[in-house]
């Protein structure tokens, strides 16, 4: 049952708000110290590429099931499970992670943790909200995705520094399980409303791809994931290859830098959000996006300037990309039909975390053709792909 109390709906919001930055700190936990695994490990940039995007692989390959089923039960016990996962496998990367395949399968095993919050998360809010304010908290909930991004580099760089990469995912591991306790303990029972007429096959996704307004925006997004997830999952190493080249630089660490520009890309995403509502949502989501690949197409050539220069240009980045987030994710909510926003939520997560995971590794294969992580060709090359499936995402959005 949806709740017409105000108070009870920010109490959901609250909930699920702080359970998803609780759950995201250890998502990317290994791109926030892929340097030293490389070291470490002797991990090629094809190897850290998979680990990076291996998690949303598990994401793509869960969040079909798990999300479509918020059709019908309860999004809250899709969540519960999702967090134990992800906590669950946050302790065991602590405890047996010794190189490239334990470290692929126990991320694979994080991305179905992350399948199981996520945008369950998203339609449990949904669940238990309605009426003008509905649209503003959904964007609160996907710009909390970047304020769960900030704290997952600062919390797992910080901790890391202390007491070495193991704490760091224990520490993720216990924040997972923690979500798990909030949920349990604040959000209230809502089981979804049965549609009306005969019943339907919730795994039936034809109306939704039939759905070319809401599809519109899935496509987008996941040019926008595509872009999102390959910058987030290598930066920090672009970043330290630059600092390395510059003794005594000044400027912020490359950690702490991924830090700000997460907590910048939250209030970017909110600040689209409030755009999209204002103007149209589809031309405002196209300008971002087109901003963002102008920026990734010469980003990587830029290594050689001063480094707090370099830092500088990528927190700017990290604005551009996030900016049209929010504003797609709620875009293809509100063109869902609402018996299949489920359905929805799930092809929307499947398409654009699966272009998560294929962003990094192509990413990382890209590094690896063109001269490796000492090369500023490569580097160049590496973000300029981003900056190529980004700037097709503006015709996506041209479906109606």
């Amino acid at each position: 049952m949806v709740s017409d109390s105000p108070s009870t709906g920010a109490k959901a919001v609250f909930c699920l708000c702080s359970a998803e930055v609780l759950t995201m700190v250890g998502v990317f936990a290994f791109p926030a110290l892929l340097p030293a695994f490389v070291g470490e490990w002797g991990l090629s940039n094809t190897e850290a590429g998979w680990i990076s995007g291996v998690l949303f692989a598990g994401y793509t390959v869960a969040v079909p099931v798990l999300t479509t089923l918020t059709d019908r039960i309860d999004a809250r016990r899709v969540y519960l499970v999702g967090a134990l996962v992800a906590g669950i496998s946050g302790l065991l990367y602590a405890l047996m992670a010794e190189g490239f395949w334990s470290a692929l399968c126990l991320r694979f095993a994080a991305g179905v943790g992350l399948a199981g919050t996520y945008m369950p998360g998203l339609k449990a809010l949904v669940d238990r909200t309605r009426g003008p304010q509905q649209a503003r908290w959904i964007s609160f909930y996907t710009a909390s995705f970047s304020l769960g991004t900030s704290g997952s580099f600062m919390v797992i760089g910080a901790v890391a520094e202390i007491w070495g990469w193991k704490a760091a995912f224990a520490l993720a591991g216990l924040c997972a399980l923690a979500a798990f306790v909030l949920v349990l303990a604040l959000l209230e029972r809502a089981e979804p409303t049965p549609p009306a007429g005969p019943p339907v096959n919730p795994f039936d996704f034809g109306p939704v791809f039939r759905n070319r307004a809401a599809m519109g925006y899935v496509l987008g997004y996941a040019a926008h994931v595509w872009e999102l997830f390959g910058a987030r999952s290598w930066m920090v190493a672009f970043l330290a290859w630059v600092l390395a080249a510059q003794p005594g630089a000044a400027g912020p660490s490359p950690t702490t830098t991924a830090t700000i520009g997460a907590l910048l890309a939250m209030g970017a995403s909110l600040l689209g959000a409030d755009l999209a509502l204002r103007f149209d949502r589809r031309r405002v989501c196209a300008f971002a996006m087109l901003s963002s690949a102008a920026l990734a197409a010469v980003i990587g050539f830029l290594g050689g300037l001063p480094y707090g220069l370099v830092v500088g240009l990528m927190l700017l980045y990290n604005v551009l990309i996030q900016i049209d987030s929010a504003a797609l994710t709620t875009g293809a909510v509100m063109a869902a039909a609402p018996d299949r926003r489920g359905a929805t939520i799930a092809i929307h997560s499947l398409l654009g975390f699966g272009a998560g995971f294929i962003g990094p590794l192509a990413f990382g294969m890209v590094l690896d053709v063109a001269g490796g992580g000492t090369s500023s060709l490569a580097w160049g090359l590496g973000f300029a792909s981003l900056a190529v499936v980004v700037g097709l995402g503006p015709l996506a959005l041209r479906l109606r």
